[in-house]
């Protein structure tokens, strides 16, 4: 099972504040660490929104709405991509995650852990023909990255 953790954005990261020296070894440490495991399938900071657009599709129309945008508790500040054998796994990996020992409350952030989509996920619905094209476009992507 693959699993998303999200970094929920805060004032300090749509402010565009960096992590310290300390934080980006420590992530590095904890991201070597499910390298190792074999767990990691990808993993990102995001910029802060100020950098960013949102599409609004309605009525058959899409609408570009520049950033930023204002509610900070509900953004996303960065992820990780995990492949885990169950949620708790999931989450046994978010809890390690650095920074989170701290026991000052002006430290406090939170994650999201949510499970991806598979294949069989779909039922019937997912059929042979989009099996298909869905196995043809990852081959094009794996052959684009090894390029």
């Amino acid at each position: 099972m693959r699993f998303m953790i999200m970094v929920k954005a805060d004032d300090q990261s749509e402010a565009g504040v960096l992590p310290s020296e300390e934080l980006l070894a420590a992530m590095g440490r904890y991201n070597e660490e499910l390298v190792r495991a074999g767990v990691l399938l990808a993993g990102e900071g995001l910029h802060p929104t100020s950098k960013g657009a949102r599409v609004r599709f309605s009525g058959g129309r899409s609408t570009v709405i520049d950033g930023p945008f204002t509610e900070a508790k509900e953004l996303i500040a960065g992820f990780w991509l995990i492949q885990a054998k169950s949620l708790q796994e999931a989450i046994e990996w978010a809890q390690r995650i650095p920074g989170g020992g701290s026991t000052d409350p002006a430290d406090a952030f939170e994650v999201e852990i949510r499970q991806v989509f598979e294949d069989e996920d779909f039922g019937e619905a997912f059929t042979p023909e989009l099996r298909g094209q869905e196995q043809r476009m990852r081959e094009e992507i794996a052959a684009q990255r090894s390029q």
